[in-house]
C-alpha cells in the first residue's frame, strides 16, 4: 500500500480550499497563518504540484488542487462521519445548540417533535447563551442568533429570516384615554430594548425622520421573554421584531404604530465551516432550512 501524506496536511489543504481564506482556514484549524502554510506546502511536494496560485496573500486553488480537492474531500468527510458513528455507539447523534430563548418557545419547539420523528437518533443539548457566536467550536457546535451581520468568512452562515420592527406595547398605552397617539409622546415613556437589538430603536426612528426623539429612559433586557411581559405589565414600550409579537398573540399586548420599518436585524444559523462535516449538525441544518422555521 502506498505511503499517503499525513492526514494533518490533507485537512490543512481542503479547509483552505473550502473557506477560500488561509486566515480563515488558520483559525477553523486552531493554527497559525505559518504553520497552515507549511502543511500545505507539504502537501504540495508530496504530490509534486502546486495545488494553489499564490497572489500576494491570497490562496485560489488552481485545477489540479480542484481536481485533487474534488477526489478527497468526500473521503475526509466520510472519514468524520464513521468516527462521529464510532463515538456515539452507532446509534445516537447530539447536537449542542445555543439558541436565544425567544425564537426557541416561538419557533423552535413547537416543531422539534417533527425533528425527532424525522430523525430520532438525533439529540439536542440547548444553550440560552449569550455571546454564542465565539463559543462555535469550544463548547458549542451551532447557534442561532440574532444579528445585524455575521463574518461569513470565518463562519458557515444561513439567514433564516427578514423582519420589521415594531413598537409593543399594554393594550391601554394603544387605546384608550392613556393611549400614545404620536411618536412625540415616547417623550414620556420607557423604552424597553434587548440587548442583542440596540440599534433597533435608532433604525426605527431615522425610518420616521424623528433621529433626534428621546424617551424618557431606556430599559435594556437579555430576555425577550421578559420583554415581552414587561411590556404586558405596562413598564415600557418594546422595540422588537414583528415575528416576536405576532407569535406571542397576547390579547395583553398591542402593536403601536401602523409604520412599516424594516428591522437590520435578522435571526442566522450559524456555525464553523467544519462543523457542517459533524452529521449531527448536517442533519439538523438541513432539516432546519427545509422547515422553514
Amino acid at each position: 500500500m502506498r505511503r499517503l501524506p499525513p492526514l494533518t496536511a490533507l485537512e490543512a489543504f481542503v479547509q483552505v480550499a473550502r473557506l477560500g481564506s488561509v486566515k480563515a482556514a488558520a483559525e477553523e484549524l486552531a493554527l497559525s497563518t505559518p504553520a497552515l502554510s507549511r502543511r500545505v506546502q507539504s502537501l504540495e511536494r508530496y504530490v509534486g504540484r502546486l495545488l494553489f496560485d499564490r497572489k500576494h496573500q491570497a490562496m485560489e486553488i488552481n485545477a489540479d488542487g480542484q481536481r485533487l480537492l474534488d477526489d478527497i474531500a468526500p473521503a475526509l468527510d466520510a472519514m468524520s462521519v464513521a468516527l462521529d458513528d464510532i463515538q456515539s455507539g452507532g446509534n445516537q447523534l447530539r447536537l449542542r445548540l445555543a439558541v436565544m430563548p425567544l425564537f426557541a418557545s416561538q419557533r423552535l419547539f413547537p416543531r422539534l417533535g417533527e425533528l425527532r420523528k424525522t430523525h430520532p437518533t438525533l439529540h439536542l443539548d440547548i444553550e440560552t447563551t449569550p455571546h454564542a457566536v465565539t463559543r462555535l467550536g469550544e463548547g458549542l457546535d451551532a447557534a442561532i442568533v440574532l444579528a445585524r451581520e455575521i463574518d461569513q468568512t470565518a463562519f458557515y452562515v444561513h439567514e433564516l429570516d427578514s423582519d420589521e420592527i415594531y413598537l409593543i406595547a399594554a393594550t391601554n398605552l394603544v387605546e384608550g384615554p392613556d393611549a400614545i397617539k404620536t411618536p412625540e409622546e415616547l417623550a414620556g415613556h420607557t423604552i424597553l430594548l434587548h440587548r442583542d437589538m440596540s440599534a433597533s430603536f435608532d433604525a426605527w426612528k431615522e425610518a420616521i425622520g424623528k433621529p433626534d426623539l428621546q424617551p424618557a429612559s431606556i430599559d435594556s433586557y437579555d430576555s425577550g421573554p421578559l420583554m415581552l411581559e414587561a411590556a404586558a405589565q405596562g413598564l415600557g414600550v418594546a422595540v422588537m421584531q414583528a415575528s416576536h409579537f405576532d407569535r406571542a398573540d397576547d390579547p395583553r399586548l398591542k402593536r403601536l404604530f401602523t409604520i412599516n420599518v424594516e428591522s437590520p436585524y435578522r435571526y442566522y444559523f450559524v456555525c464553523r465551516h467544519r462543523a457542517l462535516q459533524n452529521r449531527a449538525v448536517r442533519t439538523f441544518h438541513d432539516w432546519l432550512v427545509k422547515a422553514d422555521i
